[in-house]
């Protein structure tokens, strides 16, 4: 049986109508300070907890008090811009109306999970990488969201439990927790693939739901 839907976020849930790129912004700050940027900057933002000064801090990058002010109305601007996808919510609620569980597992910086959670209320699960510290597609983030959802991947074939996810990424949401048990599946917005909107997805999930409950 299907016990639960684990959402990718941006680009799957939500999206960004007016990118500021405050983060990259900060980036190109530490570059005129001389600083070498790392393969690990974009991880550390992501598992950090805190805003725009303390991922300064975390980075050694100096700011001043109008380039601290600059950067934050550049990164206010595009949290005001966060909307759901127009299938998003319906497709949570035909889920949550069969009673699927639904959850959101997501890399992300500390500022936009309040957005996330004030956009998509009341769901069972949020795994956010600046809260848990962890990144997809690593396995503990995997375990964090099956935990919060009471949920645990099943291949055993007379009664399996299964757990699914969902987004626009095949390294994060489709191949990474297929390694933990859990069925991926990618989202591709522009047409191609199996799955193009939430919609045809959860309707299929739900008829699929629907198959294995005649068959019991």
């Amino acid at each position: 049986m299907i016990a639960a839907v684990v959402f990718d976020l941006f680009g799957t849930l939500v999206e960004i109508q007016n990118r500021q790129n405050p983060y990259r912004r900060l980036f190109r700050i530490g570059g005129q300070q001389g600083r070498v940027a790392s393969q690990h900057d974009l991880r550390l933002i992501m598992a950090l907890n805190g805003g725009l000064g303390e991922a300064a801090e975390a980075l050694g990058i100096r700011l001043s008090f109008h380039q601290l002010v600059e950067l934050q109305g550049l990164l206010d601007l595009e949290l005001d811009s966060i909307t759901p996808f127009a299938d998003a919510v319906p497709a949570l609620e035909l889920l949550r109306k069969h009673e699927i569980k639904v959850a959101v597992c997501s890399n992300l910086a500390g500022p936009y999970c309040s957005i996330v959670r004030r956009l998509l209320p009341g769901l069972d699960g949020y795994a956010l990488s600046a809260e848990l510290g962890l990144l997809k597609p690593d396995r503990e983030m995997y375990r964090s969201v099956c935990e919060m959802l009471g949920v645990w991947p099943d291949e055993q074939p007379a009664n399996p439990v299964r757990v699914l996810t969902i987004g626009d990424s095949k390294r994060c949401d489709e191949s990474g927790p297929r390694s933990f048990g859990i069925s991926g599946h990618h989202l591709d917005r522009s047409g191609g693939g199996r799955f193009q909107d939430l919609l045809s997805f959860a309707n299929s999930i739900v008829a699929e739901g629907s198959e294995f409950c005649s068959r019991a």
